[in-house]
């Protein structure tokens, strides 16, 4: 009883914060066309080639880095997919009846993977260059606040997704 009245009040501030920073009719194109450019950051495209590259032409020390990268990005991968089957939590779209502003990756919003893979690739890298820990910490917050301004995901999303991009950079470093 009490686990369940938790879980509605987070809910419920989840979709407040939601209808509080998602993109609304008023707002200039070229922000919304700036919020998309950012989200694709976080699309396996751009998560993949993160960790491809560095893979194939770099130098064994950075090399190295992006094979622990890509184990990150594959694991966390794994377990937002593992999460969203058994939550099967509806988009915004759905459950707000708010429109989106990019096209929708899947049926269902919790977690983000756009938020975890940015943030599993980045955090290992971070942790290896400390120097650009800061841009690349920012650039994937960044990231997972564009899925919210972009209507496909609740904030809670989006933590949720960063957080298990994190824990499985741990455990992958842990690991290695």
């Amino acid at each position: 009883m009490m686990r369940a009245r938790l879980i509605t009040r987070l809910d419920a501030r989840d979709r407040a914060l939601f209808l509080r920073w998602v993109i609304g009719a008023h707002t200039p194109r070229r922000a919304t066309r700036a919020w998309t450019w950012l989200t694709h950051i976080g699309g396996a495209r751009v998560s993949i080639l993160a960790v491809l590259l560095p893979m194939l032409f770099a130098g064994a020390e950075l090399q190295l880095t992006a094979i622990q990268a890509a184990w990150a990005l594959t694991l966390s991968h794994l377990v937002v997919q593992l999460i969203k089957r058994r939550v099967l939590r509806e988009r915004p779209s759905v459950r707000v009846t708010e429109t989106t502003h990019v096209a929708v990756p899947d049926r269902f919003s919790f977690p983000s993977g756009h938020s975890c893979a940015v943030m599993s690739v980045a955090f290992v890298y971070a942790v290896a260059y400390p120097g650009l820990s800061w841009p690349l910490l920012l650039l994937s917050a960044l990231v997972g606040f564009s899925r919210v301004r972009l209507g496909v995901h609740y904030p809670g999303d989006v933590l949720a997704g960063q957080a298990i991009a994190i824990g499985t950079g741990v455990a992958v470093l842990w690991l290695w």
